[in-house]
């Protein structure tokens, strides 16, 4: 994968909210635009925008984009960083299949899973 893209209703908000998340875990922001904000790592690009089309941002049924946070330990304190930022929870961490995860909803509703 190359890139993930969420849409948001408040760049304020939605860029605070993931500054927060990734504080600590090497991904550098880039504001590309007044609509669009990046954060870059060394092998994937996150971003959040607001739409093109102008129209109101909604969360996708079904879509969710996960992040490797590095080990469970990592996912139990970004998953409770995520609650303290304001995020909805989805999901306690624990074992998942063959990763440890925990899932939370952002701000505007787009579910984010946290794994090792």
């Amino acid at each position: 994968m190359n890139y993930f893209v969420v849409g948001t209703n408040n760049m304020k908000a939605a860029t605070a909210f993931y500054d927060g998340l990734f504080d600590g875990l090497g991904v550098n922001k880039m504001v590309a635009s007044e609509r669009m904000t990046y954060w870059l790592a060394d092998d994937f690009a996150f971003a959040v925008a607001l739409p093109f089309d102008e129209k109101p941002a909604t969360n996708g049924n079904g879509t969710m984009v996960g992040f490797n946070v590095g080990s469970p330990d990592a996912v139990d304190r970004v998953h409770q960083l995520a609650l303290d930022l304001g995020a909805a929870d989805e999901g306690a961490p624990c074992p998942k299949g063959p990763k440890y995860s925990g899932y939370v909803r952002d701000l505007d509703g787009n579910k984010i899973c946290l794994s090792d």
